[in-house]
This record gives C-alpha cells, structure tokens and sequence, in this order.
C-alpha cells in the first residue's frame, strides 16, 4: 500500500484485511487513499482520523458539516447492511444512530467523549455491568420485525461442520461437547428478541452522559446469549489479570440477579460461545489462546454446577 501521511492506515489491520481477502484484500488497501478522498467529497467530510482498535473495518472519525460522525467502510458489505439494519431496529433506543447506509459504507453519529466500559475495567467493574445490562434492556425494545436477520442458531451451526486438524484433538473434544450443550440451550429458549450480537466492553461507549452501544451484529436470540460476549472480556487485560476467574464467577452471578437468568444458562452459553469464538479465530488466523483459556475455565464451572 502507498505511504499517506494524511490518513495512516495501521500494519495490523492492513494485514488482517490481507489474511481475510487474499488478492481482493491488497486491491482495496492499496484503493484506499482514492476511496476516502471520493467518500469525503460525496458525503462533505472532513478531518478524517483513523481510529484505535481496528477490526475488519476500516473506521474513521470526522466531520460532515458541523457533526461529528464515523464513517466505516469495509469488505464485507453483508456485515455492514446487516449493522444497518439492526440500528434502524434500534432507533437510537439504546444505540448510536445511523445517519447513512450504502453499499460497503455506513456514516453513524459520533460518541462523544467516546470512552469505553474498557475504561472501567478493574477498578469499577460491579459498575460496567450495570451500565451493561442497562443498555441490553434498552437494545431489547426493539422488534425482530420481518426476521431478516439471521437467528444464533445460524452462528453456533460452525460448531457441527468445523473440522479442526487432526492433531488438535482438544478442540474437537471441545466442539463435540459445546455442540451437546448447544441443541439443549437451543431446544429451551423461551424468548427471542434482537440482540446486538458482540456486546463487549469497547462497544458500549459513553455519549454526552449516557451510555450508547456501538457495532451490533444483528442477531436474534435470548439475552443469555448476549451475556457471554462482555463476561470474556476485555481482551487481553482480563486474562492477564491474577483475579481472572474470580471476575468471571462474580460477573456471571451480578448479570444473573439483575436480568433475572439462572446463573447456570450464562455459564453453558459462555461455554459455548468460546468454543464458537476460538474456531472463528483459527478460521481468522487470529490467536485463539484467551478463548481457549475462557473454555477451560467455563467446563469447569459447568462440572461444578451440574
């Protein structure tokens, strides 16, 4: 990718595109500097930034006219419709807005100051599941509606055909047990609502006082599912932290009396969701090393319950 000293893109995520997309991947990174700048004078944006904490998506903080906005651009157009979709469910109620949708591109409202919950994390934690679950009962007045967006059941499916190499008998044992589990939780679940999907600590961030959920999947399930993507993290300062387990134990019970869900559920669907987190990050050539420490420490806690 050519050098641009006005809008840097980080090796890291210029090599996460490029392990995801091959060839496709090496086109876009080194089209970015034109992509931008024809973004920027279509939609009147300016001071474009890059931001910290890169995923799949190339996110830029700016201006368009006198508002502050994100703009997010990236590969997987799929992702971004489907994004778009659930904060149109959304409406604000709980989550940032959405000010426009196109094809591979989405312009959303600014949090400003932006902090995070990650910001909370160890000193406040009691006070970040808070703020949490909050934000859940907010995202969760909005309508599934017409059921376009895909159920978790679609996810957790990789759990039955990934085939993971002969030599890493561990994870298989793993998947044969998560899959078990899995067609009980699925069997029992006794409400669907839309849930965000990945809500962790870095998106749910602070707005002018409150607290507004950023980047939702889209995905439709019970809130028990949801739990599990903020008690495994963040990442990697939770894992580091010689308190680990005793944090997972204490939030698990603190989000089972404030939404009213047997601890137990949030324990399995924990499980589960490692195992699904750990295969989406071979897949990803990611390092799966904190989601297999998370389902290590979750089998135990289900041995100790059952």
């Amino acid at each position: 990718m050519r050098d641009d000293h006005y809008l840097p893109i980080p090796l890291l995520f210029q090599k996460t595109i490029i392990n995801l997309y091959g060839e496709k991947g090496q086109v876009w990174l080194e089209n970015l500097p034109s992509i931008i700048d024809h973004l920027s004078h279509r939609h009147h944006l300016q001071n474009l930034t890059v931001v910290n904490n890169l995923s799949y998506n190339l996110v830029l903080k700016g201006w368009q006219d006198k508002t502050p906005i994100v703009l997010k651009i990236g590969l997987d157009k799929k992702a971004l419709h489907q994004e778009a979709a659930a904060l149109k469910a959304f409406a604000g109620n709980g989550a940032i807005s959405l000010l426009t949708a196109e094809d591979g591109l989405l312009i959303l409202e600014q949090a400003i100051p932006g902090t995070s919950l990650k910001s909370f994390f160890p000193q406040n934690d009691r006070d970040a599941i808070e703020i949490a679950c909050t934000t859940m009962q907010k995202l969760y007045q909005a309508k599934v509606g017409d059921k376009n967006f895909p159920h978790i059941s679609d996810w957790l499916r990789l759990l039955y055909t990934y085939n993971a190499d002969g030599d890493n008998q561990f994870l298989q044992a793993h998947q044969q047990r998560a899959s078990r589990l899995t067609d009980k939780l699925l069997s029992s679940i006794q409400q669907t609502m839309l849930l965000h999907g990945d809500l962790h600590h870095d998106n749910i961030l602070n707005y002018q006082g409150k607290w507004l959920a950023i980047d939702p999947k889209g995905v439709a399930g019970e809130p028990a599912y949801e739990i599990a993507a903020f008690i495994r993290n963040p990442i990697p300062q939770l894992y580091a932290h010689p308190n680990f387990e005793k944090f997972i134990k204490e939030r698990i019970l603190l989000f089972s009396q404030l939404l009213e869900i047997p601890p137990q559920r949030i324990q399995e669907w924990c499980y589960v969701q490692s195992i699904l987190c750990w295969i989406w990050s071979l897949q990803d050539k990611g390092n799966p090393a904190p989601y297999q420490q998370f389902a290590n420490f979750c089998a135990q806690l289900i041995r100790v319950s059952s």
